[in-house]
């Protein structure tokens, strides 16, 4: 064997090593076509299902305040943001602790 195909039987080597890492399938070793093979019984159930959506979904009634309705819109419009008001989790007032200053 000469030295040029030892070099190419080597980088020959090397490069199926490389590539042969790069397919799961084999590893999988799955007898479908695709991945997602096997899903009809699922597919079927959604398919023949008579009303997927919950109940409350076809309710166009949908309850609402006009008047904050009215006021968000003229905010937007107008570009006024007001300020939330912060919600308290507790009744407890903490005051800050402040480190002795030591003379």
């Amino acid at each position: 064997m000469s030295r040029n195909n030892f070099h190419g039987a080597i980088l020959a080597l090397a490069a199926a090593a490389a590539l042969g890492g790069c397919t799961d399938i084999y590893l999988d070793r799955r007898d479908t076509v695709t991945f997602a093979a096997g899903d009809a019984v699922a597919a079927n159930k959604v398919t023949h299902m008579v009303d997927p959506w919950p109940p409350r979904a076809g309710d166009r009634n949908i309850a609402f305040n006009g008047e904050r309705m009215q006021a968000a819109a003229e905010r937007y419009r107008t570009n006024k943001v007001t300020p939330l008001a912060t919600a308290q989790t507790s009744s407890v007032q903490y005051a800050p602790v402040v480190a002795p200053v030591s003379k």
